[in-house]
């Protein structure tokens, strides 16, 4: 049976193999920067389990870069060989490697989920000085970042560069520049966390500057043939911050950057902020920025249900579904997909045997 979810899609010249992606998903599950077992496995399950792009966690461009000590890391060339273990086996499985290059800015220094959940880790015990546009920081408790200079700056650009010409060593497919939920560039957006008065801060042009510049640094040493993604918040929701009209008119200038697809999620940049979450609650940003710019995005936000993931597509609300906690409840939620959807979907010949309806 013919779906749009199990269409592929092509951008660029890679093909996905159907439009349902896994969303970066931070694991904690690293030691100064390398994968291990645990993300080959992780990541693996999800290719053999019908994933047409797997979207790696959070990757720090820099130490510093890192939201806890546990984050995953691309600042040195070390990290490149046990990448590519997982790069190889997710396209041997026939998904498509992808990363999501980040920099947590005045968000960082925090310990993982099960070990205090965000608090703040000292330098005593392996935490560092964060950086941010401004030294404003995230909650009132947290110790102050340090404004970027100018110097600093040009160095973070580089340091995203470096990070996208080891992606490409890596055997990634796809890029992802993270602007978004609260992390450093999402920070230089928002006029909340940015108060600059020089060319980086102030007006819509200067507080997009930082990510134009990267996104141009990254697009001139990622191939031609190999797609673009950024992912954004659409909105802080929060009075006077980045709004929905501040991200239609972002998108559209990245499009003319280069960009190949938004990916639109919200939040995060401020903890008081009332997120009103429900089934596909930000599927409709997803859906202005397409309809509004012509430009292909992805929806996240609670998609849960392979029915609802099919309708979203039929009704044009985005070309791509980033699916987050779904895929941590169940590996092989593609595979299961397309057996509910009646869908054509090649399974793994190991598991033939268990094939629905065979």
């Amino acid at each position: 049976m013919s779906t749009i979810l199990f269409s592929p899609l092509q951008l660029r010249k890679v093909i996905l193999r159907n439009r349902l992606v896994v969303s970066p998903m931070c694991q904690y599950s690293a030691e100064d920067g390398f994968a291990n077992d645990w993300h080959l496995v992780h990541y693996g399950s999800r290719a053999v389990g019908g994933a047409g792009l797997i979207l790696q966690e959070a990757t720090a461009v820099a130490p510093e870069g890192r939201i806890s000590p546990d984050d995953l890391g691309i600042w040195k060339e070390e990290h490149v060989q046990p990448l590519r273990r997982i790069t190889d086996f997710i396209s041997a499985q026939g998904a498509v490697p992808g990363i999501q290059l980040a920099h947590s800015g005045r968000k960082g220094s925090t310990s993982s989920e099960w070990k205090g959940g965000g608090s703040v880790v000292g330098m005593h015990e392996g935490g560092w000085q964060t950086i941010a546009p401004s030294a404003v920081p995230f909650r009132d408790s947290d110790p102050l970042p340090e404004e970027l200079s100018i110097e600093g700056i040009h160095r973070v650009i580089n340091d995203f560069v470096k990070a996208t010409q080891r992606s490409l060593a890596a055997g990634y497919k796809v890029v992802e520049i993270h602007a978004a939920h609260g992390y450093l560039l999402h920070q230089f957006l928002s006029p909340l966390s940015n108060h600059r008065t020089d060319s980086y801060g102030g007006s819509f042009e200067n507080r997009i500057r930082l990510l134009l510049e990267i996104v141009d640094a990254v697009r001139a040493v990622w191939p031609q043939e190999y797609p673009l993604f950024v992912r954004i918040s659409a909105t802080d929701w929060a009075e006077n911050g980045w709004n929905m009209e501040d991200s239609v008119k972002l998108s559209a200038l990245l499009k003319h950057h280069g960009v190949d697809l938004m990916d639109i999620s919200s939040g995060g940049l401020i903890p008081t902020a009332k997120v009103p979450v429900a089934f596909g609650y930000q599927v409709g940003f997803a859906t202005r920025i397409k309809s509004q710019t012509e430009m292909p995005t992805g929806a996240v936000g609670l998609l849960v249900d392979p029915v609802q993931m099919e309708t979203l597509l039929v009704n044009k609300n985005a070309d791509l579904l980033i699916v987050g906690r779904e895929w941590l409840r169940n590996p092989y939620l593609g595979l299961e997909a397309a057996s509910m959807l009646h869908a054509d979907m090649p399974w793994p010949v190991q598991y033939q045997r268990a094939k629905p309806n065979k």
